[in-house]
């Protein structure tokens, strides 16, 4: 099985005892391709510095709602200056979380999410949403940028917001978190969702898969969640890898 995880933050403090190696190792674990997104300009700078140093690693480069708090317009011209890199293939990863009370206010996670927004409509490239207790205030910016293609990673919402997603061309990412039991509703989606709009995750080093929940998550975890998709449609675990490989791909242009 071949396998590409589209979001997973190897710039995270997690990996500073052994980041390198983990990395390396992956091609032996069947991982292709890993999308590495930033959250905050620093980290953003260790994902492109990350795909400098392997082929098999892509960037993107983003604020994430949570780390928007000293947004100046300033960061946008910081975000293009990266984006100017080759192996930077998306903005992200951007979006709206409401869930932490400590976050950033509602109104500036909004801006920040519209600037960034108009940064990849700019530059033709794709976004990489997190929405997190956000959902209508979420589409409802997406609704805004008609020709801004992106996918929901973690994707969390309704199977009616995910009908809406779709007819805008958007793409979905599912993480380990639908491996665990109270995940009926991302499997309901799931069941729905069209082969060709699902991406695959780890998100490492969080929201590992069971059975290893509880323990540091790195892509070569990422086939247990293309196995548990595999289950729900009633195919073989390799042809829903070649898939979203295959999609992965396509979206990010590789």
């Amino acid at each position: 099985m071949r396998v590409f995880d589209t979001h997973a933050h190897y710039d995270s403090g997690a990996f500073n005892a052994d980041r390198m190696e983990v990395l390396a190792s992956m091609p032996e674990q069947g991982v292709d391709l890993i999308l590495n997104p930033g959250c905050d300009l620093e980290t953003s700078r260790t994902a492109v510095e990350l795909a400098e140093q392997f082929p098999f690693v892509y960037a993107a480069v983003g604020v994430h709602p949570s780390d928007c708090g000293e947004w100046t317009d300033q960061w946008l011209e910081q975000l293009r200056s990266l984006v100017a890199h080759p192996k930077v293939r998306a903005i992200g990863e951007i979006g709206l979380d409401y869930y932490w009370k400590d976050n950033p206010p509602r109104p500036l996670q909004q801006t920040v999410f519209r600037r960034q927004m108009e940064l990849a409509q700019d530059l033709g490239l794709p976004v990489i949403i997190h929405d997190r207790e956000a959902h209508q205030d979420c589409l409802s910016i997406v609704r805004d940028y008609p020709q801004v293609r992106g996918v929901y990673h973690c994707y969390s919402g309704s199977l009616e917001d995910a009908k809406v997603l779709v007819k805008l061309g958007w793409m979905l990412s599912f993480t380990g978190v639908i491996t665990y039991k109270n995940a009926r509703k991302a499997l309901e989606v799931i069941d729905w969702l069209p082969m060709d709009r699902i991406m695959i995750e780890t998100d490492s080093p969080y929201l590992t898969p069971e059975p290893f929940r509880g323990k540091r998550n790195d892509s070569g975890k990422v086939h247990l969640v293309a196995e548990t998709i595999a289950r729900v449609k009633g195919v073989q675990a390799d042809e829903v890898a070649r898939i979203t490989l295959e999609n992965g791909k396509r979206f990010f242009q590789i």
